[in-house]
């Protein structure tokens, strides 16, 4: 199964692949237009697209009023005390994924209490963890009820957060180091997938579902790749 990270699972949905829609503050931060013109470009330095874009988004209740099940939520936390609020909103069925690891939220995001998130109505309660995570760190998720963890977010840099084919060989390692640990998580494996090549790269390392942003970049590829996996 193929997820669709954002930005792009805002807009696109396809029968064989789940759309990850976000991410959503509880409240919302302006200006996501203006920080895409300004911030997102190709970098040839770490062979992919940075941005600074900084979680703007319209706040997490456009998401509840335009979410349906085929689809899973991608939430950020910046404020302690803001999980009771969101769990008060947020329907107990829905799928959602937490961003525990933005680089450009200008903060550190919150995962004290994460675990209350955790439901048996909710399919996909996904960690999306940083490149940087330490194994102590995921065991200590893990203690606390994870079993689904998207490696990886973006690589913060001066210039902002990395996302495409720089992150794939810190990805793959972080998902081999998972799966020789744990044989009862699902791992999302995700940064820089093209091809079926990439594919089989990260079914190597033990990941079960991988996920796709950066290659809707580039048409012509994306077009070979549905006809691999989506169509």
């Amino acid at each position: 199964m193929i997820f669709i990270s954002p930005p792009f699972g805002k807009y696109l949905k396809f029968k064989k692949a789940i759309s990850i829609n976000g991410s959503y503050t509880l409240n919302p931060r302006r200006g996501l237009l203006i920080q895409i013109l300004k911030t997102l470009r190709y970098s040839y330095k770490y062979s992919g697209w940075v941005n600074k874009i900084g979680l703007r988004n319209p706040g997490i209740q456009q998401a509840i009023d335009y979410y349906d099940n085929s689809s899973v939520i991608s939430i950020a936390l910046l404020e302690e005390g803001e999980i009771p609020q969101i769990i008060e909103k947020i329907p107990k069925h829905m799928n959602i994924e937490l961003n525990i690891s933005c680089p450009n939220a200008g903060k550190k995001m919150i995962d004290v209490g994460i675990e209350k998130f955790l439901n048996e109505e909710r399919k996909w309660c996904i960690l999306k963890l940083p490149l940087t995570i330490s194994m102590d760190k995921i065991d200590e998720y893990y203690r606390l009820g994870f079993r689904q963890f998207h490696c990886c977010n973006t690589y913060p840099v001066e210039e902002g957060g990395v996302s495409g084919r720089y992150l794939m060989p810190h990805s793959l390692r972080l998902i081999e180091r998972i799966n020789e640990k744990y044989d009862d998580v699902v791992i999302i494996g995700g940064g820089g997938i093209q091809s079926k090549e990439d594919i089989e790269k990260y079914s190597n390392a033990g990941a079960k579902y991988y996920s796709i942003s950066t290659l809707l970049f580039n048409p012509w590829k994306f077009a070979i790749f549905y006809m691999d996996y989506l169509r």
